[in-house]
């Protein structure tokens, strides 16, 4: 009976760490099946939150592109009134001075064609301050009355 109790104690004896390494097995097995739901769980998750970064990133982008638009509309057609204002200025100012020009040109020959008038009658040409300085010191005789 020694012998048997040898044995049996032998036995338990290697019996008892593979049991045990048997229970530590199938707690790394669960383990790793859990750490695996979880990395799962939390690669769901981050593709949740990036598909939602995703929509609102869009979305931003989308409303972004509206107000540029618009801010480019609404230059493109301040800068058209603008031109638009500048051109009938010019057309205007051009036109006032076409017209100012031509009243003093208009002037100017009337004044040339009256001095060229009363000039020609004497024969030889005065200057304007000739004329004034001789009309005021002596009257000037005519042709015909001598």
């Amino acid at each position: 009976m020694r012998i048997t109790s040898l044995i049996v104690a032998l036995v338990i004896t290697a019996v008892l760490p593979v049991l045990g390494q048997e229970g530590v097995g199938q707690e790394i097995k669960h383990g790793a099946k859990k750490a695996g739901e979880t990395i799962k769980d939390e690669l769901e998750t981050v593709g949740e939150k990036t598909k939602e970064t995703a929509k609102t990133v869009g979305k931003k982008t989308k409303e972004t592109a509206q107000t540029v638009g618009e801010k480019t509309k609404e230059t493109a057609q301040t800068v058209g009134e603008k031109t638009k204002e500048t051109g009938e200025t010019v057309a205007r100012k051009t036109k006032e001075t076409v017209e100012t020009t031509g009243d003093e040109a208009t002037e100017t020959a009337k004044a040339t064609h009256r001095e060229s008038s009363r000039t020609s009658g004497n024969g030889k040409t005065e200057t304007a301050e000739q004329h004034t300085t001789n009309r005021a010191s002596k009257p000037t005789p005519s042709p015909s009355g001598r």
